[in-house]
């Protein structure tokens, strides 16, 4: 009897993780840079045929664009950074965006919301 208490003791401490800092991280991937565009005009959202690129050093990113009922684009998907979005479709002025910086916590990036408006030409 001593020996199968033994035994499940043993068990049950090898099971625990020594690792457990309290800390449960999921396994989705987020986006760094969520974005919508609207015309400066109309404030209508703006979606099909417009490019976003987003630009950290070296590092270039053509954002991805999710049709919904708001169309936003997503991109720096966990990627910590400092990023300038250069922002462009046809019959609007090419917008280029301040700074926008990415951090993460100990799981993910930060998602980063960004609302960007086109001047019509």
């Amino acid at each position: 009897m001593k020996a199968i208490f033994f035994l499940s003791f043993l068990f049950i401490f090898a099971c625990k993780s020594g690792d457990d800092d309290g800390i449960n991280c999921t396994q989705e991937a987020r986006a760094g840079l969520n974005v919508t565009v609207r015309d400066a005009q109309t404030t209508n959202y703006l979606g099909q045929g417009t490019t976003i690129v987003a630009t950290d050093g070296n590092y270039s990113e053509t954002l991805e664009y999710i049709d919904g009922l708001i169309p936003s684009f997503a991109g720096a998907w966990e990627r910590e950074g400092t990023y300038i979005l250069t922002v462009s479709l046809q019959g609007y002025t090419t917008f280029v965006s301040e700074a926008i910086t990415v951090t993460a916590d100990e799981c993910h990036v930060i998602p980063q919301q960004v609302e960007i408006n086109l001047q019509p030409e």
